[in-house]
């Protein structure tokens, strides 16, 4: 990585210091109530209900269930690997950036409702985890369309709290459709007819009210955010045409902002470690420590709360020590939490005469995990706006999903690598344990593979020439 390569200054030629000069409130509240929906897909769905009931003993076992799991989200980021390259920049030049968050946000929805008819039976197993996963594939190019966004409502001096902000808002939004489904479904304070237990009748209808909450809070931004203009010289493109554009725009890139590239593999590798946390750590939570439904959602609940704190924050930090620091300094913190859950386990231990149980290394130290995904995620999307092009956020935030998702088996691989490694020499039920050492090794990589990497005050605007 030659320094001498980039820029001493950049051009001022970023589509967010294109912007206005002060932000519309308006829109930023509609931006984030997005993510405040989205969490109905991310918390309730693939993280702390759903996701922990296809990994239940209805489904053929823990173990079984969790590699099945493991397995059909590794395929689904080899997908979006191979689909998303060329999402956000055909949506760019196209001027609709908007209507394909909203098309792929109702394909994600549409795919969660679906998930009602995933009975408790082990025949259903590869329903339910098809569809979570192609929930995944859609929800990540709603992802590409709603990240690029963010150029277009903030402004240089205030990106990191408002992607901070954004982030907040969606782990707020994870703890209000968190105690909505704990009050009707999972412990509900009345009798009706969602709160029946025959064939898991009331966790086969959160699906449904995940899907209804998913769609309700996208409505605003899709209503209130202006489209992008059309960009003329690609809009007429073909699908393959799109690709071989793309694959100069790479090596323009290169040669013009070095360390966005840098960046964009990094960010990658530590990304996949960050998304597997969420994804597995309900799993873990019922399956390695024992936790029952309610108090999967409970602890949901705190850590959405700690989540949010450590969101804004790490916003707040962003426009001041800038995007790499935060992220630097979440990944040592995500390190250190993790790798003390898989040391100590569910044991109970006694230091200094306090009786410490399994329990309780699960809540403090997942608490902590909580607390330093949220920063590392945010400041990462705030790094690559500081250098998006003028009108090119979306190809930019594609890339950035691309890159994602082509290393994104990494983390569920491994999960299940180790989960496999370990049976053999575990009693039954106690391998899954295992799984938090391959996450671990992720966010390990991603730490040492961002530390070279300068930060966007260094680093040129990333030019993409359109021809």
């Amino acid at each position: 990585m030659n320094a001498a390569a980039v820029p001493e200054t950049s051009p001022p030629s970023s589509e967010l210091a294109s912007g206005p000069a002060s932000s519309k409130k308006g829109q930023i509240l509609a931006w984030a109530a997005w993510d405040w929906g989205s969490a109905a897909f991310n918390a309730v769905m693939t993280t702390f209900v759903f996701t922990v009931y296809l990994t239940s003993n209805a489904f053929g076992g823990e173990d079984t269930a969790s590699a099945a799991l493991g397995t059909a989200l590794a395929v689904a980021g080899l997908a979006i690997a191979l689909l998303a390259p060329v999402t956000g920049q055909r949506s760019d030049a196209g001027g609709r950036r908007k209507l394909w968050l909203g098309v792929n946000t109702a394909a994600t929805a549409v795919l969660t409702a679906l998930c009602f008819f995933v009975f408790p039976e082990p025949g259903f197993l590869l329903l339910g985890v098809s569809l979570i996963a192609l929930g995944n594939v859609f929800f990540e190019f709603a992802g590409v369309n709603y990240n690029a966004m963010l150029a277009q409502i903030s402004t240089p001096r205030n990106i990191g709290k408002v992607s901070g902000f954004g982030w907040g808002m969606g782990y707020l939004g994870g703890i209000v459709a968190l105690l909505l489904v704990l009050q009707l479904f999972v412990q509900p304070s009345f009798e009706w007819f969602g709160s029946s237990t025959e064939d898991s009748l009331n966790i086969r209808l959160v699906a449904v009210f995940s899907a209804l909450w998913f769609f309700v809070f996208a409505l605003p931004v899709l209503l209130t955010v202006p489209e992008v203009r059309i960009r003329k010289d690609t809009a007429s493109l073909g699908f393959f045409a799109s690709y071989r554009l793309l694959l100069r725009r790479i090596a323009a890139i290169y040669r013009t902002s070095p360390h966005t590239i840098f960046f964009l593999l990094s960010s990658a590798i530590f990304r996949d470690g960050l998304a597997a946390v969420f994804t597995f750590g309900g799993v873990i939570a019922a399956g390695t420590f024992g936790f029952e439904l309610k108090d999967v959602i409970f602890f949901a609940i705190f850590g959405n709360v700690v989540a949010a704190a450590g969101a804004i924050v790490g916003g707040f930090l962003d426009d001041r020590i800038g995007p790499k620091a935060v992220i630097v300094l979440s990944l040592i913190g995500l390190l250190i939490a993790g790798t003390v859950i898989l040391v100590l386990g569910n044991g109970d231990y006694d230091f200094f005469g306090y009786q410490w149980a399994g329990s309780t290394t699960f809540w403090v130290f997942g608490l902590l995990l909580c607390l330093f995904v949220g920063p590392a995620q945010s400041s990462s999307r705030a790094y690559l706006a500081r250098l998006a092009p003028e009108g090119e956020s979306g190809e930019l935030f594609g890339l950035y999903a691309t890159t994602g998702r082509a290393v994104s088996f990494l983390a569920p691989s491994l999960f299940t690598l180790c989960i496999t490694i370990a049976a053999p020499f575990v009693e039954e039920g106690g391998a899954q344990r295992w799984g938090i050492l391959g996450i671990m090794v992720v966010l390990l990589a991603g730490l040492l593979v961002i530390l070279p990497v300068k930060p966007p005050s260094k680093t040129a605007i990333a030019v993409v020439p359109s021809k």
